[in-house]
């Protein structure tokens, strides 16, 4: 059995992708730090494809070890798709800025979302059929008053993807990397931030 793992998977485009890709019959791993959330969606998800296997992993990925501790559980999963959704934002001024919640946000966006399309490339580099997908945002092509910092972290993430997709070519991978940079989406993502 494949799976699609689903970062972020607790509202906004990771939720509506988790239901994309239950109606298409995938089987899925949810991951989130809402326990509750991610059982919601597995409800629903179950509802659109009763056959499709879904795997729910509550876990903050702004704790590094917690990050390669995720990836390790899946180890004996046979993943074709890795979606880095996972991320928040800040929309302060540079001189405003909580730094811890700065300091989360990069171990997030930046560090989270490397390790986790790393190793997830390692393993899957000559696998045909696989892809990472990495969200970034319109954010991550041009800065945004009051989100300096966060557009920095998806610029980022748009560079890294970008790179990485070059790479994989250049070096006849079967791994494909892509970069999905949605403009502003109606999700609970800016009252979060």
């Amino acid at each position: 059995m494949k799976y699609t793992v689903i970062t972020g998977a607790s509202s906004g485009i990771g939720y509506e992708t988790a239901k994309v890709l239950a109606k298409k019959g995938k089987s899925l791993v949810l991951v989130a730090r809402r326990t509750d959330e991610l059982e919601k969606l597995r409800d629903e998800v179950k509802a659109l494809a009763p056959d499709s296997d879904v795997i729910l992993r509550s876990v903050d990925l702004t704790e590094s070890a917690n990050v390669h501790e995720l990836y390790d559980s899946l180890k004996d999963l046979d993943i074709e798709t890795w979606i880095n959704n996972a991320g928040f934002g800040d929309f302060d001024n540079v001189k405003d800025v909580s730094v811890p919640k700065i300091e989360k946000m990069l171990r997030l966006n930046i560090e989270a979302l490397t390790v986790l399309t790393s190793r997830y490339v390692h393993d899957y580099h000559d696998v045909e059929g696989t892809t990472v997908l990495n969200v970034s945002s319109g954010g991550g092509y041009r800065i945004v008053p009051n989100a300096v910092t966060y557009c920095a972290t998806k610029f980022y993430v748009s560079a890294y993807t970008e790179g990485l997709a070059q790479e994989l070519k250049n070096s006849g991978a079967k791994l494909r990397a892509k970069v999905l940079a949605p403009a502003a989406t109606e999700t609970e993502f800016a009252d979060r931030s």
